[in-house]
This record gives C-alpha cells, structure tokens and sequence, in this order.
C-alpha cells in the first residue's frame, strides 16, 4: 500500500518545533507522507513544505491586516494540495487566526482535523472554542486545566502533556559556552529572547537594548541575545549602546539560558522554555498600540504570561504594552540580578509551574492518538 497522505500545518517558529517532533514519532508507528506548511525544523524532519511559515508568521490585529495578501495565498496553497492528495487528517499546530479558517475550508472536503497543541482560548475570545467543535474531530492539548475547558465545550479531547517537558537541556556548561563565545564565565551574563516574529523585534529591540545600558551601569553585565532565525542576526547585532558586551547567538537558545544569571523573555513558548532550564526571569510584550486597543476587550485572564497563567498567581513580573520600558525591564532584572531571596522565590514558582506541565512523553501521546485515529478511519474504509 501507498503511504497515507497527511497534512501537517504549522504558522510560527515553536510550532514548527513541536510538528518536527510529531512528524518524526508519526513515521515510527505508521508508513505517512506528510506535507503542509511549516519552515526549517519540519522540512529536517521529512515534510514536504508547500508554503513556509514565514509568509503567515505575523502577530497583532492591525498586522495581520498587511499581510492579508500573502495570508490568502498560503491558505490557498494548501487547499489545493490537499484537494489534490486527499490527507486522511490534517494537523493544525496552534495559530488559531490561520488553522480555525484553514479546518473551515478543508471540512468540506471531507478530511477529518485535529487540533495539535491547542489554542488559548481560555484566555482569549473563549468563544471561538464552539469553532473547534464544529470543525475539529479531536484535540489534543498541553495543559490538564485546558481538558476541562475544551470538553465542557463539547471537543473531543485528549490531554497529552507538554511536548517540551524532557526536550529543554543544555548541550554545554557555562564554562563552555562563555569559551565558546568569548565571555568572562565568572561575569553576570543576562540572556535576552527578544521573540520569533518580524513585529516582536521591531516593538521590543529599542527597549531591550535601552534596558540593558541601565542594567550594566548598575551591574557590569554580559548580554547574550537569542536569535530565533539566522536571517535575524545581523538585525539584532545592530543598535546597542557603546561599552556593551554583547552576543549575538542562533540555535543555542538553551545553552544561552543555561549559562544566564537571569533572563528577560518575550511573552510565549519561550517562557516555558525558560522556565524549564529554571532561570529567573522578566517576561515582556509589546504590539502596536491600535492592535492592543482592539484586543483589550477580548483577554480574559488576570494574567498575560503563559508560566503566570498556568501557576494562576504572579510568579514572573510580565513587563506589557506600556508597562515595558527600559527602566521597568532593568528595575525587574536587577532585582533577579541583586536579591537572593527574589530570585530563589521565583525559582520555588517556576518549580511548581514544571510540576503542572505534565509527565514526559506528550508527543508519543499524541502520534498514538493520531494513529489511533487513522486505523480505525482505515478499519471504517472496508
């Protein structure tokens, strides 16, 4: 028999990390041809990538606006690859604006989705859950509180845990690191992820870098800013203050965050991320201010950062819209930087918030679930 066509769709650089390894368990349990949208992480993995996520990788209301032409296009794409293979399911990972119009105009078609990784909607435009009980078959999500809000809603739902639980480790020591990349080991290092996206970078790169000349003139400190892309380094190499140490690094997230005394995080996966490898840190955010304006209405939590959420109490200070300044990035840091005993209280946090994430294994969860869902669409066939 052919392999079975799947489609595996993926809009943003942590997506594509979690649809690499769900592509990747999936070809060790069933003979699948996968092809989707996706970018660097998914096409290593084996899947044909019709459309890359960098023409659709936009956040905020107004941005997406912009975009819309290349938004359309990508969504077409993927149609018509779909109505020319005829996947037996189609994985949407996350990014709800995209995945929710995507499921609308595949469901016709007769092919089953499956949410991976599913959205916040807790938390923003709860709403639009009863979208994903219309177009969804299963989801499978990350946290054990999103089981409950999905299937009070009528989703058929499967917990599978986080897939970064057992994933996050550091490749070198400090020692290594800072040899590596000519730093002082026995100097404060602050490690900044200033985010994925074309946008984060433009709202958070001059406050960042302001907020880092204020944390060095109270605490002598090195700078190693993550870059998530490589075509972003040369971008994020640019504009720092004089006297600075910085360093610019790609594909050493974690080994970044390792080495850190503390770090200063753009709001998302990356939080996680961090927390995992237990570094302390100031979560922050900005969009532009008509995009925050529109959205303040929707959000319906106390809380902005996602390791804040899962907790339900404040464990990282979240510096968002105008509350992220340079003097508010630096106050929040230093105090990481200065104080034991608020540095080892967030840590007791973060703890908690590892705790809450689930046991080890949540990606073979979900190539069993998805398997499981393609034998018996395979057992209904005859």
């Amino acid at each position: 028999m052919p392999p079975i066509p799947l489609l595996l769709s993926a809009g943003e650089a942590s997506g594509d990390m979690y649809a690499a390894r769900l592509a990747r368990a999936l070809k060790q349990r069933v003979d699948v041809e996968l092809f989707g949208m996706g970018g660097p992480q998914m096409r290593a993995a084996g899947v044909e990538i019709i459309t890359d996520y960098s023409e659709v990788a936009v956040v905020g209301i107004t941005e997406i606006l912009k975009h819309l032409p290349s938004l359309l296009q990508a969504m077409e794409r993927l149609v018509n690859a779909a109505e020319k293979r005829g996947p037996a399911l189609a994985i949407l990972t996350d990014f709800p604006g995209f995945h929710l119009r995507l499921a609308r105009k595949l469901k016709p078609k007769g092919i089953r989705n499956v949410y991976y990784i599913c959205p916040q909607f807790w938390a923003w435009r709860p709403w639009r859950v009863n979208l994903v009980r219309r177009r969804f078959a299963k989801a499978l999500c990350i946290f054990p509180f999103e089981e409950r809000f999905f299937t009070s809603a009528g989703v058929p739902t499967k917990f599978i845990g986080h897939p970064l639980v057992g994933a996050v480790e550091a490749t070198k020591s400090r020692k290594d690191f800072c040899e590596v990349h000519q730093l002082d080991a026995g100097r404060t290092i602050v490690t900044i992820l200033p985010g994925s996206r074309e946008g984060e970078l433009r709202h958070h790169m001059p406050v960042l870098q302001a907020a880092s000349a204020l944390i060095n003139g109270k605490v002598p400190a090195q700078f190693v800013v993550a870059a998530a892309h490589a075509k972003d380094v040369e971008y994020l190499k640019a504009g720092w203050p004089q006297g600075l140490v910085v360093r610019v690094v790609e594909g050493e997230t974690y080994n970044a965050l390792a080495a850190a005394n503390a770090a200063i995080v753009s709001s998302g996966t990356a939080t996680i991320e961090t927390a995992l490898l237990n570094v302390p840190m100031t979560v922050v955010y900005r969009v532009s201010p008509l995009t925050a304006t529109l959205a303040k209405p929707l959000v319906r939590t106390p809380y902005f950062a996602m390791v804040n959420l899962i907790a339900e109490r404040r464990v990282v200070p979240e510096l968002v819209q105008g509350d992220f300044t340079p003097e508010r990035v630096a106050t929040e840091t230093l105090q990481l930087l200065q104080e034991p005993n608020a540095r080892e209280a967030q840590r007791r946090g973060l703890e908690e918030v590892r705790g809450r994430l689930g046991p080890l294994g949540a990606v073979d969860r979900a190539a069993d679930e998805i398997a499981g869902m393609l034998q018996i669409a395979a057992g209904n066939a005859f």
